[in-house]
């Protein structure tokens, strides 16, 4: 079965094991990965993954550009393995020209994560950069975490109203230790996606079956938040959950495929 992961994280080789390591100490954990690309590959490749959605976060505006030719180069060098998603910050100068400039590059999304980054989902400066995305490009959010506020699920329902049309993806089943939150705020919305990315370490199989189950079939993705986590031991989690095979094709790649018009292979 094709297996498309929609949640990986990936840095240049120089920078690679220090962001990996930072991103842990943020969550008091420790990466079990590097964080490059040829890791990245090669666990994908003994996992069984066909294709995987790679991306970084732009802590600050003026790194967006250099995150973004880099995950768009890499994208570009492996076509039939990769697909990739551009950094994006509501205090970037001109959000418009960076969207377009990112479909110019190839890029199939964009991703944000509020807390790193900072800023508020429903602050006024994140609203402006739902204005200019909607319509345009799905975007992946980092959703949940009680430490901090800034991507509580439930406020994600002011811009959900407010543009209808954002295509986005909640990660972390909607909200990462903060689930029955993203269930009273984001299942009756069609243009939302969540993926299992970060989520069913936290939880049983049970748990995770019914929390799966309170979505749509057609908007559950799978994601593996390397190189936080094993992609391997991430795809044998998701089997444990022991969903129908139509559920599980679904999750593991045809939703994938269809968001963002690819063919893994």
């Amino acid at each position: 079965m094709r297996v498309v992961d929609i949640h990986a994280h990936v840095f240049p080789d120089s920078i690679a094991a220090k962001a990996s390591e930072s991103i842990g100490v943020f969550y008091h954990m420790e990466a079990i990965h590097n964080g490059t690309v040829s890791q990245l590959l090669e666990t994908h490749r003994k996992a069984g993954i066909s294709h995987g959605c790679i991306h970084s976060v732009a802590v600050t505006p003026h790194s967006v550009d250099s995150i973004n030719r880099f995950i768009a180069d890499t994208a570009r060098a492996n076509p039939d393995k990769l697909s990739g998603f551009g950094a994006i910050h509501p205090g970037y100068e001109d959000i418009p020209d960076l969207i377009q400039e990112a479909k110019k590059q190839g890029l199939k999304g964009l991703k944000i994560h509020p807390d790193m980054q900072k800023f508020a989902l429903d602050s006024p400066e994140a609203m402006n950069m739902f204005a200019a995305v909607e319509g345009e490009l799905p975007i992946i959010i980092h959703t949940g975490d009680p430490r901090f506020g800034y991507s509580n699920p439930r406020r994600m329902k002011q811009v959900l109203d407010a543009f209808p049309k954002l295509v986005c993806v909640c990660a972390h089943l909607g909200g990462w230790s903060e689930w029955d939150e993203a269930l009273e705020t984001l299942t009756s919305y069609e243009n939302v996606y969540v993926d299992t990315s970060s989520a069913l370490y936290a939880m049983s199989p049970e748990e995770a079956k019914r929390i799966i189950r309170c979505y749509s079939r057609e908007r559950v993705l799978f994601g593996t938040d390397y190189p936080m986590w094993n992609p391997a031991e991430e795809l044998e989690r998701f089997h444990r959950l022991q969903l129908t095979d139509e559920e599980e094709e679904r999750i593991l790649y045809r939703n994938a495929e269809k968001l963002l018009n690819i063919n893994a292979k």
